[in-house]
């Protein structure tokens, strides 16, 4: 699935994207819905997008109300995932056969109070220093640190210390005896997404970001997006997954205790959160996969009336002064060598890039720099350089996936 390109080069490739049915990964829950939280003080005043959220009152003017309640929902009101009212918390569709391979060997009270919504996890990732932002009960960590080898290492930041409890109580026995390495290559810290820097982790110190249904839930998302790009070394990716909505939410359901906890009062609409990446310094988001969320309980579904949500996985490089806002003909084109494990013959880069192991392709400026210069280079070839400029890149309309917009100025 690729950008389409100029009549008579022999660099494109035909694609059928298929329509994605609503997902329901977790067993129908029946009764009323329990408002257990205390939820945070309701936004006053009409929406006003992305201002909204660079001042931080999406989810209103009580942020630690905010936090409160998501603490209590993550550690008192949920106990398994057995517990969740829909499916925004849920992994949507299968994981990769290394991530399967690797999910089999994590402990079962580990995966047992997993509530994430994709499978943020990028092959190829060895030796990498990847962190996870709201890393729970540590699922995704454990797995990451099967994926990044000895040579790498894994940071879990989280809030919740009953979550942080489970993670931290299989981590060494983990690493040292089911994946045999001489020392543990996994951690978790107690803190909050919205401040890296409290927490310790230092400026340009990891090469990957993942998080799984998290930012959703942050009172302060714009932070969080500075906070990433600030950690990020240059060539680095933040590699995740959330929840989106295909409109902004009123204030009534932004704040109801439960929605916010199961990941939907806090869901983005999908072009705020575009904007905002592009503020931050993400200038070309690209979405990955996208799947549409059921929501099961008939409270939530009236509160909610038609919105639609939707789990989407994107990708955010930071590649200073290489990433432009539009997609811009260099006369670059990039060779993948078939080196990434678990993909011998083609790799995704997102929803309209896949390239074909040996097979040259003519790409943008900022396709060129996402292959060639972030932790990716040594499986592509990139030729051409930015010396000479044809104009915009000739980019096709990019597949329609569960109808959320596709994320990213390429295609």
């Amino acid at each position: 699935m690729l950008c389409r390109v100029s009549t008579g080069r022999q660099f494109s490739v035909a694609a059928q994207p298929a329509a994605r049915p609503p997902m329901s990964c977790c067993p129908p829950q029946n009764g009323a819905v329990k408002l257990k939280p205390t939820p945070p003080a309701a936004v006053a005043g009409p929406a006003s997008g992305i201002q909204e959220l660079l001042e931080a009152k999406q989810l209103g003017d009580n942020q630690q109300g905010v936090l409160d309640s998501v603490k209590e929902y993550y550690g008192e009101v949920l106990t398994t995932s057995e517990d969740l009212k829909t499916s925004a918390c849920c992994t949507a569709g299968s994981p990769p056969p290394l991530v399967r391979d690797a999910l089999k060997k994590v402990p079962d009270e580990v995966k047992a109070k997993y509530y994430g919504c994709g499978s943020p996890f990028p092959m190829g990732i060895q030796g990498l220093r990847v962190l996870d932002l709201g890393s729970g009960s540590g699922r995704d960590c454990y797995v990451c640190s099967a994926l990044v080898g000895e040579g790498g290492s894994v940071t879990g930041v989280d809030m919740t210390p009953a979550q942080l409890a489970v993670a931290r109580k299989y981590a060494d026995e983990y690493c040292t005896q089911t994946l045999g390495y001489a020392q543990p290559n996994m951690r978790f810290v107690e803190g909050e997404i919205e401040y890296l820097d409290k927490a310790g982790i230092p400026d340009s110190s990891v090469d990957l970001i993942i998080s799984n249904c998290v930012i959703n839930l942050s009172p302060d998302k714009a932070r969080v997006l500075r906070e990433v790009y600030r950690v990020l070394a240059p060539g680095g990716e933040m590699y995740f997954s959330d929840v989106y909505c295909d409109r902004r939410l009123p204030a009534e359901v932004r704040t109801h205790p439960v929605l916010l906890g199961e990941c939907l009062g806090g869901a983005l609409y999908t072009q705020d959160f575009l904007r905002l990446c592009r503020q931050v310094g993400f200038l070309d988001p690209r979405t990955l996969s996208s799947a549409e969320i059921e929501v099961r309980d008939r409270e939530l579904r009236e509160l909610l009336g038609d919105a639609r949500f939707f789990s989407i996985t994107y990708r955010l490089f930071k590649l200073p002064e290489a990433i432009e806002t539009l997609c811009e003909d260099y006369g670059q084109a990039c060779k993948y060598k078939g080196t990434i494990p678990g993909a011998p013959h083609s790799y995704a880069l997102d929803d309209h890039h896949t390239f074909q192991t040996g097979k040259w392709y003519e790409v943008c400026g900022n396709t060129a720099a996402m292959v060639g210069d972030s932790w990716m280079g040594k499986h592509f070839e990139v030729v051409g350089d930015r010396s000479t400029h044809y104009g915009l890149f000739a980019c096709g309309p990019a597949p329609a996936a569960a109808p959320a917009p596709a994320g990213g100025a390429c295609c």
